[in-house]
């Protein structure tokens, strides 16, 4: 029998380029377990409804990343690049999660705030796809809002919250006459 060297050492130098990539992904994505381990165990929320009850409530595309935590494609999110003075609200239960003051271009696809009011959010250890994160939810109703990671501006906390933008409903501030904030 024959082998084939070439074939065998394109499959293992695929098999490497992969191993590579996994590797450098979960290096940029590893995040402190700081956050995490401030709500270890289970935690109970304000808001409790059904599956059906979240179903009925938000659209497929909602419940899919709010309560079975999805995440929508980079770049198509409706608040990537949205930049009006406001507050940024839970998608599932109306809770003020972010402002604009505290929105900037991450330019990693979803939208990106450098600040969160911790009671506002709960920090969850995630070792999904072989990487180790910290999943940030709403601590009103338990919704997957995205990560949190330690490459933020440094000038500010060095935090990147990195959520997605059908986690969120947008409510523009009236009170401001500014209609656009500038990066």
């Amino acid at each position: 029998m024959k082998t084939n060297f070439k074939n065998i050492s394109s499959i293992i130098g695929f098999a490497l380029i992969q191993l590579s990539l996994i590797i450098f992904i979960n290096g940029c994505f590893n995040s402190s377990e700081t956050l995490a381990q401030k709500n270890e165990g289970k935690m109970e929320y304000q808001v409790n409804k059904s599956e059906n009850e979240w179903k009925t409530e938000l659209s497929q595309e909602e419940f899919d990343v709010l309560r079975n935590k999805g995440t929508e494609r980079p770049f198509t999110g409706k608040y990537d690049h949205h930049f009006e003075d406001g507050n940024y609200k839970c998608a599932g239960c109306g809770e003020i999660l972010f402002t604009s003051e505290t929105k900037y271009d991450s330019g990693c696809g979803w939208p990106a705030f450098y600040y969160a009011d911790s009671s506002k959010v709960n920090y969850i250890k995630d070792n999904t796809f072989g990487m180790v994160r910290t999943e940030v939810v709403c601590s009103n109703c338990g919704g997957h809002l995205g990560h949190v990671f330690e490459d933020g501006p440094k000038d500010k906390t060095g935090i990147r919250y990195c959520i997605n933008s059908v986690s969120l409903k947008f409510e523009k501030d009236t009170l401001n006459n500014s209609t656009n904030k500038s990066d």
